[in-house]
């Protein structure tokens, strides 16, 4: 396991000196944040990338996002452009040694919640979801609402220019239903493979945030279950997962350690963090320990031990703590107490095995 930190490049307001001084953390995963999706990557932007990482005493791990053109979702006739520009970023990352690329194949937004900064008896406040709010939202008006509480910062998955086109967007998926979206999918997997296999990348797709459907829009990787049906339709260890157990989470029926054995051999990368349930779709995000949330820490920790789990870790989202402005669910300290917290399971986990072994 190496476990690492995402990092929004250099407007980040976490410096790569700061994270690297968290005990344990080697890498970070980064992306090209002024890149629009279906844009080349150059092989110069992502060396840049690269060094700025490097240069900082770390490794660039993996990118979390190369995201999917809306065409290619939809499979509309300009998906097949967009799909060779998309293995084109992939021949320059590969170039570059970057092994694990983080995409999610939601419609509109790629993560959804009601509230930024839910206030908690701690003082703290995290990310949340609930639906009851959620329902009175216009969807057209979603983008204005997050970004009044984005403490400044832009969110991933809600850029500016993106929500702008956000009534062309609906229109786009009014046709497309989950088997639709499944389909094309599958067929975006198949025609990048190819370039994956050649150059050792292995894709690993994101659940989806929360994990059913928003404003009517289809949700196809929400479940267990759903990634095992994922991974049969392209039977290829380089297409993967990443195993957020947050966006799982999100329904309470999922039972993350059971989907993490599901995929042994196919889970790339690993957003690790808690969820505290409300109630039926009401949720927030927690401390990663486990008596914070609703989810047992440990057995999430193991399941990924037991199946050889040797890849990529993040902490994922953290509160806002001790005072510090930063962009919401992304400030330094929690996610820094996290990943030790994460890091002493895992070592914890290991040391118990083998001593059971003697």
């Amino acid at each position: 396991m190496q476990m690492t930190l995402r990092w929004f490049g250099p407007t980040d307001s976490i410096e790569l000196w700061k994270i690297r001084q968290i005990p344990g953390v080697t890498g970070v995963v980064s992306t090209l944040y002024d890149k629009k999706p279906g844009e080349v990557w150059t092989a110069e932007e992502v060396r840049g990338l690269k060094k700025l990482v490097v240069d900082a005493g770390l490794e660039l791990a993996g990118i979390e996002s190369v995201n999917i053109h809306d065409a290619i979702k939809v499979g509309s006739p300009e998906r097949e452009t967009y799909i060779d520009n998309y293995i084109t970023s992939l021949e320059n990352l590969g170039r570059e040694g970057i092994k694990v690329v983080c995409y999610n194949f939601m419609p509109v937004f790629d993560w959804t919640r009601s509230d930024l900064a839910k206030l908690r008896p701690d003082g703290s406040t995290v990310l949340s979801y609930r639906q009851e709010d959620v329902d009175k939202v216009d969807p057209t008006k979603m983008f204005e609402q997050m970004d009044a509480n984005s403490n400044g910062f832009m969110l991933p998955g809600w850029e500016p220019e993106r929500m702008a086109r956000i009534k062309e967007l609906f229109e786009m998926y009014k046709d497309i239903d989950d088997t639709k979206l499944f389909d094309n999918l599958v067929y975006f997997l198949q025609r990048i493979m190819p370039v994956c296999e050649k150059y050792g990348i292995y894709m690993a797709i994101h659940p989806d945030d929360p994990a059913w459907p928003v404003f009517g829009l289809p949700r196809i990787v929400t479940s267990g279950d759903s990634l095992v049906r994922l991974m049969k339709a392209v039977d290829n260890p380089h297409n993967g997962v990443t195993l957020c157990s947050g966006s799982l989470s999100s329904n309470p029926e999922n039972d993350i350690p059971a989907a993490i054995r599901a995929l042994k051999g196919r889970i790339h990368f690993a957003h690790v963090r808690n969820t505290k349930h409300n109630g039926p779709k009401d949720f927030e995000e927690s401390a990663h320990l486990s008596s914070d949330g609703s989810l047992d820490m440990y057995e999430v920790m193991k399941a990924l031990y037991d199946i050889g789990f040797t890849g990529i870790v993040r902490p994922d989202h953290g509160r806002a703590i001790w005072g510090e402005v930063s962009m919401p669910g992304y400030g330094l300290y929690d996610r820094a107490i996290g990943a030790s917290y994460l890091i002493g399971l895992w070592e914890a986990i290991g040391k118990s095995a083998t001593n059971n072994k003697g």
